[in-house]
């Protein structure tokens, strides 16, 4: 697979990801998927708050390993490919991105 951004519809933009970079970030979704899950269950048997807690700063955890990666691999391909491209408006974009990151 290609590392080509494509325009869909009007603004929409997708990206082609590398079969390895693809498969790492469906991994993470599908631990995090099954970790809510779990979350879910503790909640319906009536665990013991504390637990629960711990079990939910383990997901926010991964959340955010999930986020540096597909930050880094943004970086590393869209972002870099713009600026070559002299698309300065990426920086914007990705300046507008950390902000929400980081709220």
């Amino acid at each position: 697979m290609g590392e080509a951004q494509v325009l869909h519809g009007c603004c929409h933009k997708t990206k082609e990801r590398p079969e390895k970079e693809y498969r790492d970030l469906i991994n993470r979704l599908n631990r995090i998927e099954g970790q809510i899950r779990g979350i879910r269950g503790m909640v319906e048997r009536d665990v013991y708050c504390p637990e629960i807690l711990v079990q939910v700063a383990a997901a926010n955890a991964a959340l955010n390993s999930f986020n540096k990666v597909l930050l880094a691999n943004h970086i590393r391909t869209c972002v870099a490919r713009d600026i070559r491209e002299g698309k300065e408006e990426t920086m914007d974009e990705l300046v507008a991105v950390l902000q929400k990151l980081m709220k």
